[in-house]
């Protein structure tokens, strides 16, 4: 196993933004990490680390990683099976849920039980898609990728869609926005963000030096 960490390029995502912010902690503050944005599948196999971007809509990118040969299987192998610590931002996040709800009904990977659905709110100063800076409220406090995030700590969001856990222990942290909205989810090797830690400042730079130290 190398010591780097493979961000997954299957054509959706801010991958030079979230390439440049782990370029930076893995040199600042994590274990001088190599950081390489792939679309191979054999590079996924060698990764210490993987992590899965993902921006727009979620059968496009459930598409988009499905085209990339043995992609999903170098994934499942990797993660699943010999326990590779991930990272799923925004979009990549929801691909681990059951099934999409967005224009229709979508398969996902199934790694953590649940439904991506819309985001409802009732109050009308509250826009969606979600877009902007709020309150990251943990419910799983003592798990490692939430260390040393002070309380009140903000994260910035882009969305339309919120992923709703089918076992609320996987549910990390929530925001309130309309309601309570998973704003990371977790289990065994795997965590995800719905917030952009590339575009979250300190709050994000420290979420990404947790992931880079954690040892699941």
């Amino acid at each position: 196993m190398s010591g780097r960490v493979a961000i997954v390029d299957y054509g959706s995502g801010n991958l030079r933004s979230a390439a440049k912010a782990f370029e930076r902690v893995a040199a600042e503050r994590g274990q001088g990490q190599q950081i390489l944005v792939t679309s191979r599948a054999e590079d996924i196999a060698t990764a210490e680390r993987i992590v899965l971007p993902g921006v727009g809509a979620f059968a496009d990118c459930k598409a988009g990683l499905d085209r990339l040969p043995g992609m999903v299987d170098a994934l499942e192998d990797a993660v699943l099976r010999r326990g590779r610590p991930f990272l799923g931002i925004c979009v990549g996040m929801q691909l681990l849920a059951t099934t999409g709800r967005e224009h229709g009904e979508h398969r996902g990977l199934g790694w953590i039980a649940g439904e991506v659905l819309p985001l409802a709110v009732e109050d009308a100063g509250l826009k969606v898609p979600h877009m902007g800076w709020n309150e990251l409220v943990a419910d799983c406090p003592d798990h490692p990728i939430l260390a040393g995030l002070p309380a009140g700590a903000h994260a910035y969001f882009v969305h339309s869609y919120r992923f709703a856990c089918a076992d609320s222990t996987h549910r990390l942290a929530h925001v309130e926005y309309g309601g309570s909205v998973t704003a990371l989810i977790g289990r065994d090797s795997i965590v995800g963000t719905q917030f952009h830690p590339e575009k979250s400042q300190e709050t994000g730079l420290r979420v990404i030096e947790n992931f880079l130290t954690w040892r699941p």
